[in-house]
């Protein structure tokens, strides 16, 4: 993992990283650009896809390489240069950022929450939190999952007292089998999947219970990338942009794009479908005045705090950070900028 102890050497590059200049698609010859996915194509991803194949990034100069989902994290790929930009959960940048690891959020993806707690509709022993105490949660194997949960049983009078069963992606079988009693879900993806599916579902959201509403997904770059490719850095962050903004304007479009640029891979286009309907009828992908991709400084304090005090967030040889990091250096909208 790339530390961070070069930042120093970049000091002086990155105050002006993502500034407004001639634009790059000036040149008729475009830049290659690479972008790492997170997971198997879906609709987190489909600004990029309708950028792409809509022709947003050809207008913008670049010529876009849409890298596919590896068993290396994005975030890795993005802090070694292997990549240049990453789709990056909220967890893993702050956690990847705060071991030393060269990793800037650029783009907000969602504005808010997409997760959620789950557990089957006929429970009728579980009615709130702290009713989870000494039940069995199916879970992914990580300390944010812990903290979570925790918090919201204990800001709910309880205990915070629960069996972890870590079980992947195959929670989800279990929850619907009864193996396991409670699990944490994307409602924009698990949740809509579920609800084709005819499964009943209860959920408790996260921020009802002490949790900070975060951003969940972002787009992020390294430092290094923005100090020495500015102008193409803001090319692909405002082209991207344009990519996620048509599709909530134009959803049957986009999602046909989707599913189209992936037909190697069993697509459900039905999903797909109500999954965008969901981001956009829920005002994940936009916020309600039409605000897409922009970072919301104050989230990421908050969450950025809320994982500091839990003890997530660990330096490079493994310690929990012992002072605050300052969280505005984790991420910029500068590459926003004049869009």
């Amino acid at each position: 993992m790339t530390l961070m102890n070069r930042r120093h050497a970049l000091a002086l590059g990155l105050a002006a990283a993502c500034a407004p200049a001639a634009p790059a698609w000036s040149s008729p010859a475009r830049e290659k650009v690479s972008v790492a996915l997170d997971w198997t194509p879906n609709t987190n991803h489909i600004g990029l896809y309708v950028a792409r194949d809509k022709g947003f990034y050809a207008d913008a100069g670049l010529d876009v390489d849409i890298l596919p989902y590896t068993d290396t994290s994005a975030g890795t790929l993005v802090a070694n240069q292997i990549a240049d930009f990453g789709v990056v959960g909220s967890i893993g940048l702050f956690t990847q950022r705060a071991a030393g690891a060269d990793l800037k959020a650029v783009y907000a993806v969602v504005q808010t929450e997409t997760g959620r707690l789950v557990f089957n509709a006929d429970r009728t022993d579980i009615r709130r939190p702290r009713d989870l105490d000494g039940k069995v949660y199916g879970g992914f194997g990580s300390n944010w999952e812990t903290a979570l949960i925790e918090t919201l049983i204990h800001n709910d009078g309880g205990a915070g007292s629960f069996e972890t069963v870590t079980l992947g992606t195959s929670a989800y079988e279990a929850l619907a089998n009864g193996a396991v009693d409670f699990t944490l879900e994307v409602y924009t993806w698990e949740g809509v999947q579920a609800e084709l599916e005819g499964r009943r579902q209860m959920a408790f959201r996260y921020a009802d219970y002490g949790v900070p509403d975060e951003h969940t997904t972002f787009i992020a770059s390294s430092d290094a990338y923005l100090s020495q490719h500015q102008d193409a850095a803001a090319a692909f962050v405002q082209a991207t942009r344009r990519g996620y903004a048509f599709a909530v304007e134009h959803p049957q479009e986009a999602a046909a794009v989707l599913v189209g640029a992936n037909k190697d891979m069993p697509a459900d286009a039905a999903l797909i479908e109500a999954s965008l309907k969901t981001l956009i009828e829920g005002h994940y992908l936009a916020r309600p005045d039409g605000t897409v991709g922009e970072i919301d400084g104050a989230k990421t304090e908050a969450m950025g705090g809320f994982l500091f005090a839990a003890g997530i967030l660990l330096d490079a040889d493994g310690k929990a950070l012992a002072s605050r990091p300052a969280f505005a250096d984790y991420y910029t909208n500068r590459c926003l900028a004049g869009a």
